[in-house]
């Protein structure tokens, strides 16, 4: 057991060259190199997270855009329909006016023509009056002219 404990002693003091070097190394690299590795790391880190946050902003700005114009639309279409059914009852009310207005007139040449129908009957009446009237005395001198003629001879 002493020569198992004795090299292990040996190999304890000859590792500790190996140890020295392995620290000396370490606190080098600690110092050179991890520290700088460390700040271009945490750099790349924020110019990557800051790039991802400038294309998350501009992405809520595109969408908030979209928004706004999509709602512009739908603004500027609501107008368009308002436009377009104020101007169909206008074009209805014009129709509706000239409608009333025709159905005015044709009820007045309804008038007119009945009266011109009354007075053309009444003209009719008193000529078909007349006319029998004169044919009222042909008929009773053509009746009555053989009956005269034949009394006087």
């Amino acid at each position: 057991m002493d020569a198992i404990l004795r090299q292990i002693g040996e190999l304890l003091i000859n590792s500790i060259p190996t140890i020295i070097s392995v620290l000396i190394l370490w606190t080098a690299y600690t110092f050179l190199v991890h520290g700088k590795l460390r700040q271009v790391l945490a750099e790349r880190h924020a110019l990557t997270e800051g790039a991802i946050e400038r294309a998350q902003q501009e992405i809520a700005t595109a969408e908030q855009r979209t928004a706004e114009y999509e709602r512009s639309v739908r603004e500027a279409r609501s107008q368009i329909y308002k436009g377009q059914q104020a101007n169909r009852q206008q074009v209805m009310d014009e129709l509706n006016a000239a409608l009333a207005e025709s159905r005015q007139n044709a009820l007045e040449m309804v008038k007119k023509a009945r009266a011109a129908l009354g007075k053309d009957m009444v003209g009719a009446k008193l000529a078909l009056e007349q006319q029998a009237i004169v044919l009222a005395d042909e008929v009773i001198a053509t009746v009555l002219k053989p009956a005269t003629a034949a009394g006087g001879r």
